[in-house]
């Protein structure tokens, strides 16, 4: 691994549903590939309620959404060999229900939201259809790299 894509990983499951199959050797995996330099990222895994408070309490949105992002050196200037510093939050719930809709499995989509997640600790957004257009085909090719089938597919 390259100083460039160092990765510090915390994994944590309050959650425990997802614990045996969405390993923290699998989230490594996922998260490392999406990293364009190094980072401290926390993963974290809620059920509906703790979702649901967070994106109320931070979003001003209040239901539970897939995933989170919290970047907390979102627009710093920061040197080339300072990490991306950032909690990601994955609600269980809605991942399990997300995945059943879209005809994927758990691990597909675990994958694609830790990815997007990463991204968006780095600075990717998709407010417009510009952006969303750029960030969507990058999740798409990490997730092609990994074995894993298009996100966006129909």
């Amino acid at each position: 691994m390259s100083a460039k894509n160092k990765l510090s990983l915390s994994v944590q499951y309050p959650d425990t549903r997802l614990r045996d199959s969405i390993t923290r050797q699998k989230i490594r995996r996922w998260a490392q590939a999406a990293l364009l330099a190094p980072a401290e990222l926390t993963i974290r895994f809620v059920d509906a309620e703790e979702g649901r408070v967070l994106n109320r309490d931070y979003r001003a949105k209040d239901y539970a959404t897939n995933v989170l992002t919290f970047a907390y050196n979102e627009g710093e200037d920061i040197a080339e060999d300072e990490p991306t510093r950032a909690d990601i939050i994955l609600c269980t719930d809605v991942l399990e229900k997300e995945a059943l809709e879209q005809k994927k499995t758990v691990e597909e989509h675990s994958a694609h939201l830790i990815v997007h997640g990463v991204l968006h600790a780095q600075g990717y957004d998709h407010d417009d259809d510009d952006e969303a257009a750029e960030m969507e085909q990058l999740e798409t090719d990490i997730l092609a790299a990994l074995g894993y089938p298009d996100p966006y597919a129909t």
